[in-house]
């Protein structure tokens, strides 16, 4: 029982150190790509919660649940600016280039649509968004780092058209 009771303990301490738990937010630059208004990027944000699991050698999983403000700003008066808002649940495979500071990541992200605010098209908006994300990482010691994505929509956004998300997100955050 002593020994059963160590291997636990031993399992448990390891599991720890190998998994870390963080917060991070930042800017987005959103666009909506095949939309046949003319736009731009509009600014936005993100902000959520992170797992980073270690894998063996230099790679990481890392999913996360953050809320993300996207859309696009519309050049045309008619019109205001288009805004999606989506509880999205990215989940990247990091690996790491230099051990603990500088790492790639890639992966799928799901997006759940919490708001909308589509003068264009009214309710035509879809209510799950599927992406694929790839970026890099910077980890700067006294667990602060830094985070640059790309996220592109592979599904649409809009229910009557063919138009799909794309994301720029830059972001700060703290692993504990």
């Amino acid at each position: 029982m002593k020994k059963l009771l160590f291997i636990l303990l031993l399992c448990a301490t390891t599991a720890q150190a190998q998994l870390r738990f963080g917060i991070k937010a930042g800017a987005n630059f959103a666009d909506l790509d095949g939309i046949t208004l003319d736009t731009k990027m509009r600014t936005g944000f993100h902000f959520g919660a992170l797992l980073e699991l270690d894998l063996p050698g230099p790679l990481a999983i890392q999913p996360e649940l953050v809320y993300s403000s996207q859309g696009a700003k519309v050049n045309a008066a008619a019109f205001d600016d288009i805004q999606y808002d989506y509880l999205t649940v990215p989940v990247a495979l990091k690996l790491y280039l230099i051990p603990s500071v500088l790492n790639v990541e890639l992966g799928p992200q799901f997006s759940f649509l919490v708001n909308d605010n589509n003068a264009f098209n009214p309710g035509d908006s879809s209510s799950f968004d599927f992406a694929a994300l790839g970026g890099l990482g910077l980890d700067l010691g006294n667990h602060l780092f830094l985070q640059g994505r790309y996220v592109l929509g592979l599904t649409d956004a809009s229910s009557n058209a063919d138009v799909k998300n794309k994301v720029i997100q830059l972001s700060v955050g703290y692993k504990f």
